[in-house]
């Protein structure tokens, strides 16, 4: 199995930037891809952004494109999220996820069956 941990959550001023990591460890550590999601209180999980090993195709979603920046460290089994511009509607909870499959279509990428791994989450908080 693999282990996701997430950090770099906190607290940012609206328009501000922070970058979250998410840390691989386990019986696979180099997973097919990897991507970032996020939930608020009250509403459903959102797909922000995910990134492929080979290639380092990435991929985002329509609400932080050009704003966030999905990275990854296949070295260090880690994956990065750089978040700028942060906006009202970005605090939420952020999970990092996993993927073994290696045949999986890019439609797929932003859904959360594709992915057998998640994170506990980190918090993201804005203010004004």
């Amino acid at each position: 199995q693999v282990q996701l941990v997430e950090s770099g959550g906190g607290l940012v001023q609206a328009g501000g930037s922070l970058r979250l990591s998410c840390a691989a460890s386990g019986r696979t550590v180099s997973p097919y891809a990897m991507g970032w999601f996020r939930q608020a209180p009250g509403k459903e999980r959102e797909f922000v952004a995910a990134i492929r090993r080979s290639y380092s195709n990435t991929y985002y979603g329509d609400s932080v494109k050009g704003r966030f920046t999905i990275s990854r460290d296949n070295t260090k089994n880690t994956v990065y999220l750089q978040m700028n511009s942060l906006k009202p509607e970005d605090p939420a909870v952020y999970y990092c996820a996993a993927a073994e499959a290696t045949n999986a279509p890019a439609s797929t990428y932003s859904r959360e069956v594709l992915y057998d791994y998640w994170g506990q989450g980190t918090q993201v908080t804005v203010s004004s």
